[in-house]
């Protein structure tokens, strides 16, 4: 931790974390905060600012007037702190992720590759601020010079998860801001720290004051906190990662108050393995793609779709990969797995565990779990008459359910509600191809895990999934208005 965190964040002991509003650290009405605990230890973690509606529309109305100093600065000025940001985040990268292991609990490579996508979304947001071009379209009025012009929409506000604290927490922010927008981020109350210090590297990189903001609050408050946000007239866009249920209900406050939404939402990912696939290769990635960070990612493989002719192969070899797992301590090297998040989190995998061992599935390995430690669990025979079939388990749980052929299989990868992320592993690739275009999904990778994010990349779903597309130059649709601006030369004819 640098000297300039611990100042603002205090002690690593107990930390403290203030709102940031206008370019200043500052108290929550009232003084009011929270303390927020170690699900893992039960020890205090930070004294966090817990603000009140009140303090949500002034952070709006500070990037108000933010917005008017970073819209008219040059994009060379811009990207310059963009780029600062990102070299901020490699020099400060133990400390982020040590900050984001003692909030959240994670392993230790899951806090390392969140530092590194943050960063890379940093430099991918600094490269695209002259992306937001417009072009001249032919008219049928002589003499009249058509443009389709790119703006900034304004203010935006971006509020983000816990369970990818840094990356989901610079992706609400990076992209809006290369375009010119300013910012209130609403921290997610679990790791409040961790994307406080995101604003932190923002202010220290040269952001002028209001462009960036942050709101924290007490969980039970996060409702009027957001209503506040999404229902001030000064905002433009909302962009919400979480679950689908409460993106239901943000995408309900945004239509009252007709304000665009980004909503990145929940998953139900399937992997596609066809008979002629490469079968290791297909392991490897299903034991990555559901065991990473605990199955606790919106693109988790929670369905493998096996062909019936290999199934038996298959699930010798994943229950094997998985039992061979290291589940550990969050600060130990050797751990690839750490523990649930919450008890509630826990509770919910087990409960989905119980309810398909009731109605028959049989458990490969796992399905155990010692405190919030749940064990790596494959499941097999898992039908829709299971919980697990259709509700997102945000959990180390993989199901093994068997096709008699590829339109079988993609008959179950359709039957979900969710379509954000999908994988095809095949041997050969026009088939692979063709069932990926087959796939409801917003992402879906042949020969390649469901887990997958690069900055430059366009990432979003379908249905439950959410719409919008975050990642680069795909964002430009999203935090940009399209203005039609013409100008017209010599007489104009008018039929009166």
């Amino acid at each position: 931790m640098t000297a300039t965190d611990e100042a603002r964040f205090g002690p690593p002991a107990v930390r403290t974390c203030e709102l940031f509003v206008g370019g200043r650290w500052i108290a929550a009405e009232h003084g009011r905060t929270v303390q927020t605990r170690s699900e893992l230890t039960g020890k205090p973690v930070a004294e966090v600012a817990a603000a009140s509606p009140a303090d949500a529309r002034r952070a709006v109305e500070a990037a108000e007037r933010g917005f008017e100093t970073w819209a008219g600065w040059p994009p060379a000025r811009r990207r310059a702190v963009l780029e600062r940001a990102a070299a901020l985040f490699a020099e400060r990268a133990d400390d982020l992720a040590t900050l984001m292991r003692e909030e959240m609990g994670a392993a230790r490579p899951w806090c390392e590759f969140n530092v590194s996508v943050a960063r890379g979304m940093l430099a991918e947001a600094a490269a695209q601020v002259y992306s937001a071009v417009g072009e001249v379209i032919p008219s049928d009025v002589p003499g009249l010079t058509a443009l389709g012009v790119r703006q900034p929409v304004g203010v935006v506000v971006g509020i983000a998860p816990w369970n990818a604290p840094l990356i989901l927490g610079v992706r609400a922010l990076a992209m809006p801001l290369a375009y010119g927008n300013a910012v209130v981020l609403k921290s997610s109350e679990q790791v409040p720290c961790t994307q406080a210090a995101i604003v932190e590297v923002l202010h220290d990189a040269g952001a002028p004051p209001g462009t960036v903001n942050l709101i924290s609050n007490a969980p039970q408050d996060a409702p009027d906190v957001v209503e506040a946000l999404i229902a001030h007239p000064a905002v433009a866009r909302v962009n919400f990662t979480g679950s689908t249920r409460v993106g239901r209900v943000i995408a309900e406050i945004a239509g009252r108050h007709l304000t665009r939404t980004v909503l990145e939402l929940g998953g139900k990912a399937p992997m596609l393995v066809l008979a002629d696939a490469d079968l290791q290769a297909a392991v490897d990635a299903a034991a990555f793609g559901a065991f990473l960070n605990q199955g606790q990612v919106c693109m988790s493989t929670e369905r493998l779709i096996v062909d019936r002719a290999v199934a038996d192969d298959v699930a010798a070899r994943l229950t094997e990969r998985a039992a061979g797992l290291v589940v550990g301590p969050p600060d130990d090297p050797s751990s690839q797995l750490g523990p649930m998040v919450s008890r509630e989190a826990r509770d919910r995998v087990l409960a989905l565990l119980d309810d398909a061992r009731e109605h028959g599935a049989d458990v490969l390995t796992g399905g155990e779990a010692q405190g919030l430690y749940v064990r790596p669990t494959v499941l097999r025979g898992v039908t829709p008459a299971m919980r697990i079939y259709s509700e997102e388990s945000f959990g180390p749980v993989l199901s093994i359910i068997e096709a008699d052929g590829t339109d079988h299989a993609i008959e179950i990868a359709n039957d979900t509600e969710y379509g954000l992320s999908a994988a095809v592993f095949s041997r050969d690739a026009a088939t692979a191809l063709e069932l990926a275009r087959r796939v409801r999904s917003g992402i879906c990778h042949v020969n390649g895990p469901t887990v997958h994010d690069e900055p430059q990349m366009p990432f979003g779903g379908v249905g439950a999934s959410g719409w919008g597309r975050f990642g680069s130059r795909a964002a430009l649709e999203e935090f940009t208005e399209l203005r039609w601006i013409t100008v017209q030369a010599g007489r104009r004819h008018y039929p009166f």
